[in-house]
């Protein structure tokens, strides 16, 4: 499960580009409620199959897509645009490489697990 987290991390990362991540106050402040709870249990359950997985992945990518969204709005009029065309951009290449990225997690994952982590 730690792969989808870190490969969600990487997919949001990706899609904001040299765009900054702006939380709406109301996000943030149920962030903060949700940190002080601690990390719920299901991000600690592997997915069981591959179905689960790919699932999990969409989840990500289209958060991924949401908050670059959500980025791009606080952008000037011209970047906006620019950077709600690079987001949708970035989200169809993930969900057109779906199942490469799925792979590419799946390894990583085991990268992750024989190093000792």
């Amino acid at each position: 499960m730690k792969r989808t987290i870190f490969l969600g991390a990487v997919l949001a990362a990706g899609l904001c580009n040299a765009y900054a991540q702006v939380t709406p106050p109301e996000i943030a402040r149920q962030q903060k409620q949700e940190i002080r709870h601690g990390d719920p249990a299901r991000w600690y359950k592997a997915d069981r199959t591959q179905k689960a997985e790919m699932a999990t992945l969409r989840k990500d990518i289209n958060a991924a897509l949401r908050e670059a969204l959500q980025a791009c709005k606080q952008a000037h009029a011209g970047p906006k645009s620019e950077c709600v065309r690079d987001a949708r951009a970035t989200y169809q290449d993930d969900m057109a490489n779906i199942r490469e990225i799925h792979m590419a997690s799946k390894d990583l994952s085991k990268t992750y697990e024989t190093s000792g982590r």
